[in-house]
C-alpha cells in the first residue's frame, strides 16, 4: 500500500511528455534530468516494453488521439508534481508498430527522496494505462492482425487507488 504523500503546493517542476513513433534511450534521458536538478537524491524509471505473448505476437501497434493524448498525460503529471515533491518527470510513450522486446513507454521521476520518486513514478503509470488515450492493436505471427487489446480490471484498480 502506498504511503499518503505530504501536501506539496509547489507544481512548478519540469513536465517533460513526448508521444513519438522512434525509440528513446533511457540512459539519456535519465542523465538529462541529472544535469538539470543537482539536488536530486533519487530517480526512478519505469520502462514498459512490447511483450512476446508467448512467441505469438509479431507486433503491436499503438495508436492515439493527437493532442489529447499529450494533454491527459500532461494533466497527469501535474497532478503528480502537486501531491510529491518532485524536481522533473518525464513521461515518454511511443505509437506505431513496435516489435517484441521493443520500448513502449518510458516514466522518469526524479526527487529528492527516493519514496516521492517511486510513488510519483507509479502514480502515472497506473494513470497512463487507464486515462491516456491510447488503443492497442496485435499483429500475430501467423498473419491475423487486428485484435484490439481490451483494458483489463486490474489496471483500473490500480488506479483507484490513488483517490483521495
Amino acid at each position: 500500500m502506498a504511503s499518503t504523500p505530504k501536501s506539496y503546493q509547489d507544481t512548478s517542476p519540469p513536465v517533460d511528455v513526448r508521444i513519438q513513433s522512434g525509440d528513446f534511450d533511457v540512459a539519456a534521458e535519465i542523465e538529462r534530468l541529472r544535469q538539470s536538478h543537482p539536488n536530486i537524491g533519487a530517480v526512478v524509471t519505469f520502462t514498459g516494453l512490447c511483450r512476446d505473448e508467448g512467441g505469438r505476437l509479431a507486433a503491436l501497434e499503438l495508436e492515439h488521439y493527437p493532442g489529447m493524448a499529450e494533454a491527459e498525460i500532461t494533466r497527469i503529471a501535474r497532478e503528480a508534481c502537486a501531491r510529491w515533491p518532485l524536481d522533473g518527470l518525464t513521461a515518454i510513450h511511443r505509437h506505431g508498430r513496435i516489435e517484441p522486446g521493443g520500448n513502449i513507454v518510458l516514466v522518469v521521476a526524479a526527487s529528492r527522496h527516493r519514496r516521492a520518486a517511486f510513488e510519483a513514478a507509479e502514480f502515472l503509470m497506473d494513470y497512463l494505462k487507464t486515462r491516456a488515450p491510447f488503443w492497442k492493436k496485435e499483429h500475430l505471427k501467423d498473419g491475423t492482425s487486428g485484435t484490439w487489446v481490451d483494458a483489463r480490471d486490474s489496471d483500473t484498480r490500480d488506479a483507484d487507488r490513488w483517490k483521495a
